[in-house]
């Protein structure tokens, strides 16, 4: 009888690690089942929308009614044709005549501040 108890303690931690062995690759196994493959991205429809430009921002981008993504490109065209950014500091953007309607009457703002001003004269 003795050597039966020794006998069962020794089958109990052979047993788990057993037991561990055989749960580990299932969980590998697993993982890769459960990712799935990325969705494509959906263009968001408020980007898509077609907006009237005021008559100042017609000026820069045309009179057309154009998403706002294509007016913002339509803009930055416009200050890189007539290299309007500051040379000391790229994102300040200096206005001329036409963007300073636009702007607000201000001669330079920032290139985050540009697009705020824009969607005021959008409609």
């Amino acid at each position: 009888m003795a050597t039966a108890k020794k006998a069962a303690p020794a089958k109990k931690p052979a047993a788990k690690p057993a037991a561990k062995k055989a749960a580990a690759p299932a969980k590998a196994a697993a993982k890769p089942a459960v990712k799935k493959a990325p969705a494509a991205r959906k263009p968001n429809a408020a980007f898509m929308k077609a907006l009237t430009p005021s008559a100042s921002l017609a000026a820069v981008v045309g009179a057309a009614a154009l998403p706002r993504t294509e007016v913002t490109k339509k803009v930055w065209d416009y200050i890189k044709k007539f290299d309007l950014q500051d040379p000391a500091n790229r994102r300040m953007i200096n206005a001329d005549d036409k963007l300073k309607a636009v702007f607000g009457g201000k001669a330079q703002v920032s290139m985050f501040e540009m697009t705020k001003l824009i969607s005021d004269h959008l409609k």
